[in-house]
């Protein structure tokens, strides 16, 4: 299975490193039409201002926009969880809105308010997520189409809403699979 992790800032080697661990292909997507091939996208972690303005430049937002609406799996994380919200709270910054939430960019503060989490988490198993939050965003109003899967501090850090999966925080920056696999499991409903 192909999954292509966007690759225009970010830890997206650290995507792929995971995808591969999990027996995926990872490929590095840049270009509209390397989206063709792919069954799911993750969008990693970054600025998410610039993240928004290189999808535009390059040319990839109406083409994600096009692959989701086709049924194609996205996973966002921390800005990947931005650029997925139909809200940015106090920005209007480019985005997909894609999903239907309102997000808070540095939700939990600046990077010194960076932090770890253990949270149980059913869908990803008995034992706790060791969740990294980097200048981290959350959910701060989801619609009814949203799935909520883990609240950090009264507010919402892991979302579903049909085969888009979000999380404030980088798992990638872990040695945990889980939710990766998770992701993979998605692709293949």
């Amino acid at each position: 299975m192909k999954i292509g992790v966007l690759a225009l800032q970010g830890a997206f080697r650290e995507h792929c490193w995971m995808l591969e661990r999990c027996g995926a292909t990872a490929l590095e997507i840049r270009k509209p039409a390397e989206l063709d091939d792919i069954a799911g996208l993750i969008i990693p972690g970054g600025e998410s201002t610039t993240i928004g303005k290189l999808m535009v430049q390059w040319g990839l937002m109406e083409k994600i926009q096009t692959r989701a609406s086709q049924g194609m799996a996205i996973y966002g994380t921390c800005a990947g969880m931005i650029m997925l919200a139909k809200e940015i709270i106090g920005s209007d910054q480019p985005r997909l809105g894609l999903m239907d939430m309102a997000v808070r960019r540095n939700g939990f503060g600046r990077q010194r308010e960076s932090f770890e989490a253990a949270m149980l988490v059913p869908e990803f198993g008995s034992e706790p997520v060791c969740a990294v939050f980097i200048r981290a965003p959350y959910i701060e109003r989801a619609s009814e189409n949203i799935e909520v899967m883990a609240i950090v501090d009264d507010k919402i850090v892991i979302a579903r809403q049909d085969k888009m999966l979000v999380t404030a925080f980088h798992p990638e920056l872990t040695n945990d699979d889980r939710i990766h696999k998770y992701f993979i499991s998605m692709i293949n409903e």
